[in-house]
């Protein structure tokens, strides 16, 4: 007898096969059935005929890991599960809530402040990655999670917040950390090289840690250098590192963003327009074709036989810390030095000529050569307030930072300036090339959602304040319901391959993502004829259509549309 029986589904087994009717049954937390059960019977049966049975969605670049330690996680993490996500891999962009050393200590808790506005003294009961990993095992995980060693701590408890290149003993420091994080059970390294400190690293740095990976078996995952004009030198960075070190390599979020220099006023103004006009007719522009070269890179560093694949957003618009939208020399100190230096009107005009006259030269390493130069690269008004941390700022959430120096008479960056000081730092934002989503823009990633060995991610940061992000709540149903089933970009095979099986082999997840006997029994059951989001950027917060059925463990999760996480059913994915 089966704890569990789905009878006469669809198979999408997450390998890319094709699809197969079969049976599939449960005994604890694996998969014991595929095939036909006859006359079996389980405690639980689904009638899935016309449905389609698919391997829990794997995301591959997350930091849902930033709320695990939180008393209400289930809650925060609830749209995760809620459109199928049942593993995801934390600890991306060289940012974790471990390990937490002592030599750099307000370094170290400003960096993870800035973020999570974690209270240290009250809420931080743990130090090492081991330690992390035990108090949120004791807790309980809302769903599986695999967290990898965040490079930006590691850097900070080896040196602190330094603009400069590690010496030889701090990179020592830097290994002897990585390699007791791995084997507490972090499944590698992942690197911020856009934002400080990782943006002051080289590849001496790199390629030492990267030694440290292969002894140890662990991935090595990088939010690249550069998504703009230096797009292919900062690809061939992490390709260094796996072909030198022989370790797989996972490139994150993988978009691009042009550098048009003087003519870039001209470009925005353009774009934007076309913007508008996507929601009538979208011009046919293979705008995908700098995203298909880069994917040649990456494919041809595979046909030497580097591991390294990318994963991508299904969407036009990111996000991430206002601060990484200023050059790095002004962000450097403790929030209260960062903010006084915001005060001073001279420092303003400093910031303001580093905006507009900062180059971005290779390695990105100077004063005012960060790529994130995002207000000279897309104007000022492709930055909205994602979230702030203050009641009475609450309302500026959405609105974009052009809309807000309008209502209160100033420049863009003295109202950025200005609301940072107000929020003691706390501010997220959207940013994005035209309108959020628009379908002109949105061509631009066509080549990355439909590339084999492009994974599709959430980038999800879920801690109950401020606007979430769509994808957070329908980043895997939108992908079917609008490129797969609509657009018919690809097969649904392959795009399930690329949402399960895919990650669980880059990230060595040991019997996940696959609908095969043994595997674990993290399942979703859908319905491809209804599958989709109704969730938008000015509207994120809907459960999806068409997720009928969510297994993880075994646990029966979700049963149309409730959900019930208690017990709580995921586990840590410790390597190996």
């Amino acid at each position: 007898m089966f704890d569990v029986l789905m009878r006469n589904g669809m198979v999408v087994d997450g390998t890319g096969a094709p699809a197969f009717q079969a049976d599939v049954g449960f005994e604890g937390d694996r998969i014991t059935l595929v095939g036909k059960a006859n006359g079996a019977t389980a405690a639980v049966e689904i009638d899935a005929q016309g449905k389609h049975i698919s391997p829990g969605f794997v995301d591959p670049h997350s930091h849902a890991d930033l709320s695990l330690y939180r008393e209400n996680s289930a809650a925060l993490l609830e749209p995760l599960v809620r459109q199928g996500i049942t593993t995801f891999v934390g600890g991306n962009c060289g940012m974790a809530m471990a390990p937490l050393g002592d030599a750099y200590r307000d370094a170290v808790e400003n960096y993870v402040n800035i973020f999570t506005q974690i209270d240290f003294e009250s809420e931080a009961h743990w130090q090492s990655m081991g330690d992390y990993f035990g108090y949120v095992e004791q807790k309980g995980l809302p769903l599986n999670a695999a967290i990898l060693a965040p490079h930006g701590l590691l850097r900070l408890n080896a040196m602190g917040m330094e603009s400069r290149t590690a010496s030889d003993d701090e990179i020592v420091a830097m290994k002897r950390a990585l390699a007791q994080a791995l084997d507490e059970g972090a499944i590698g390294l992942s690197t911020g090289l856009q934002y400080m400190p990782g943006s002051q690293s080289d590849s001496r740095e790199l390629l030492a840690l990267g030694e440290e990976l292969h002894q140890r078996g662990g991935i090595f995952t990088s939010h690249l250098r550069s998504y703009s004009n230096t797009l292919d030198r900062a690809i061939d960075e992490v390709i260094e590192v796996a072909e030198k070190c022989d370790v797989p390599a996972q490139i994150s979020h993988l978009f691009w963003v042009p550098d048009y220099g003087r003519l870039g006023p001209l470009f925005q103004k353009v774009v934007r327009a076309m913007a508008r006009l996507s929601k009538y007719w979208v011009p046919p522009i293979p705008l995908d074709q700098p995203m298909a070269a880069r994917l040649k890179q990456i494919t041809a560093a595979r046909s030497r036989g580097a591991a390294v694949r990318a994963d991508i957003m299904p969407t036009t618009t990111g996000f991430t810390h206002i601060l990484a939208f200023f050059p790095p020399w002004s962000v450097m100190g403790t929030v209260e030095e960062v903010l006084e230096r915001f005060k001073d009107p001279e420092q303003r005009k400093r910031i303001l000529h580093s905006i507009e006259h900062g180059k971005m030269e290779w390695p990105h390493t100077g004063p005012d050569a960060w790529t994130l130069n995002l207000f000279r690269l897309m104007g000022w008004g492709c930055a909205r307030i994602m979230s702030v941390a203050s009641e009475k700022n609450k309302r500026l959430e959405g609105m974009s930072v052009t809309e807000i120096a309008r209502e209160r008479g100033v420049h863009p960056l003295d109202a950025v300036c200005d609301l940072l000081i107000e929020e003691n730092g706390h501010v997220l934002a959207f940013e994005s090339m035209a309108e959020p989503d628009d379908a002109f823009t949105e061509r631009s990633s066509f080549a990355g959602l439909v590339h084999p060995e492009v994974m599709i991610s959430t980038d999800a940061i879920l801690m109950g304040g401020g606007i979430p992000s769509q994808l957070f709540y329908g980043c895997y149903p939108r992908y079917l319901g609008r490129y797969v089933r609509e657009k018919k970009l690809l097969p649904l095979e392959n795009a399930i391959r690329k949402m399960t099986g895919l990650a669980a082999e880059q990230f060595s997840l040991r019997d996940r993502g696959h609908i095969a006997e043994n595997a674990y029994a993290d399942v979703v059951v859908f319905d491809y004829n209804a599958i989709g989001s109704k969730a938008t950027f000015t509207d994120p917060a809907h459960f999806p259509d068409g997720i009928e059925h969510v297994f993880i463990n075994g646990q029966h999760v979700v049963n149309g549309d409730r959900c019930n996480l208690e017990p709580l059913p995921g586990k840590l994915l410790r390597r190996n």
